[in-house]
């Protein structure tokens, strides 16, 4: 039986929903990583996924600067570096300089990696589509890394960005 609710209402069933962390270099070479919730896998061959940034975000102008971007699965236990990463502008702020992450070079890109991360994606901008207040980029995946050491995703478990492992 279903019961016809406002959009507000039934959003809010969307718990747990992932978090990924996108990361691009400004015009200055300074990465700049900013914490999401809105992404998908778009395309399997090739590799593709998307991401949906707020049209205000700082964010925007490196991704479009830079024409790549990495796509982090943070690990559970970054939840404090994402919440940084997504309550701090990089116009004001250089995240990675203020908080204390372990960052290796990307591979293929001009970007970074997060080391502490479940998994992190080196993505070329295929395309990107205004969604109202937000821009949709999408990535092709040119090398993906893998975590040696096991570790839980980072989600959204519930409203107010309350953050953890969805087991």
């Amino acid at each position: 039986m279903l019961n016809q609710v406002d959009y507000q209402q039934a959003i809010k069933t969307k718990y747990p929903e992932q978090v990924v962390i996108a990361i691009a270099k400004d015009k200055d070479g300074r990465p700049n990583p900013v914490t999401l919730g809105w992404t998908m896998i778009v395309s399997g061959k090739p590799p593709m996924m998307a991401i949906a940034v707020a049209s205000k975000h700082y964010s925007i102008e490196t991704i479009t600067h830079s024409k790549c971007f990495t796509i982090v699965y943070p690990s559970s236990d970054m939840a404090d570096a994402a919440m940084f990463f997504g309550s701090r502008s990089g116009r004001d702020v250089d995240k990675l300089a203020e908080f204390d992450c372990q960052t290796a070079p990307a591979k293929e890109i001009d970007s970074v990696l997060l080391a502490d991360a479940v998994a992190n994606f080196e993505c070329t901008l295929e395309s990107q589509v205004e969604a109202g207040d937000h821009i949709i980029f999408v990535g092709k995946i040119v090398c993906s890394h893998v975590n040696t050491e096991p570790k839980k995703r980072l989600y959204t478990i519930g409203p107010g960005h309350k953050l953890g492992s969805a087991s």
